[in-house]
């Protein structure tokens, strides 16, 4: 049977853990109320945007389209997973990392190989997973979450696109967790550069078009704020989805005190009570010695 004292200590051990899990669950809900709310409202832009997209470059030659839409030989890949800066959100961070690695082994082993497999980390997690191991990381970006806005995004898109234009790169995907809800996210990847049209197969989207001011311009306008919206939703997503992974794991856990607060009561019960029951047996023993 446990010490008194030993269950006791356990007892008030678990309650304080179960006080901070319940505490951090709640402050887990409360950001994760506002960044479901900004991937809902910026969604419904996004997809239009690349509706238009399509419509218009379906309607155009293709040596009239951006340098981000032409495929070229690929010899430098860049894969940019997306994970965060915290940890106590369940397999949210180790998800993307094993993805991230299956994605590489499976279609890129070769490339890995040869040294053409370059990874941008964005989230700690990532950054320091793959910078300890066998793998080129061109650069880092885990301050983006530290203040997750358009503008700061917006500059990163323009690097990376700078980058595909000059030929560093000639292939860009992103490996993010796409938000469902507060106890779902879908991991994806997703091909950042070069742009793949969405057209439906079979489907034609081929309008006519009256540019104004000209195709040139529209094209030259539209693809690169087109990018960087898809950059913004990817971010989003994945911090609405680290929120809502980390308020499923503090639920957890909080239950999971519970119970366990449970099981620690009712032993410390029987112990006590097998304390005061030895107590009565020495006293009448005691009592009957004395008779004697």
């Amino acid at each position: 049977m446990p010490n008194l004292k030993e269950v006791r200590t356990r007892i008030e051990s678990v309650n304080s853990t179960k006080q901070i899990t319940n505490a951090m669950k709640m402050v887990a809900a409360s950001k994760l109320r506002k960044a479901q709310n900004a991937i809902l409202q910026l969604r419904p832009y996004a997809n239009k945007l690349n509706e238009i997209l399509t419509n218009i470059s379906a309607s155009i030659e293709e040596s009239d389209l951006s340098v981000f839409t032409q495929e070229r030989k690929v010899n430098n890949i860049l894969i940019i997973p997306v994970a965060s800066n915290k940890g106590l959100c369940g397999t949210f961070n180790a998800n993307v990392i094993k993805h991230t690695i299956n994605r590489i082994q499976n279609h890129y082993h070769k490339e890995k190989e040869q040294g053409r497999i370059h990874i941008m980390g964005i989230g700690k997690y990532i950054s320091e997973y793959f910078s300890k191991r066998d793998y080129l990381v061109a650069e880092t970006h885990d301050d983006l979450f530290d203040d997750l806005s358009f503008e700061n995004v917006a500059l990163l898109a323009e690097k990376l696109m700078n980058a595909y234009a000059k030929g560093t790169y000639d292939k860009i995907e992103i490996i993010y967790n796409q938000f469902k809800n507060a106890a779902v996210q879908k991991l994806v990847t997703e091909q950042y550069l070069p742009v793949i049209s969405e057209q439906e197969e079979g489907q034609d989207h081929h309008q006519d078009f009256i540019f104004e001011p000209g195709k040139e311009e529209i094209i030259t306008e539209l693809i690169p704020k087109s990018l960087k919206i898809s950059l913004f939703k990817a971010l989003l997503d994945s911090y609405a989805s680290e929120h809502g992974a980390r308020m499923t794991a503090m639920h957890q856990a909080t239950d999971n005190a519970t119970e366990l607060l449970k099981d620690l009561k009712l032993s410390y019960n029987k112990a006590r009570q097998a304390a005061i029951t030895n107590e009565l047996i020495e006293i009448v023993s005691g009592a009957n010695a004395l008779k004697s």
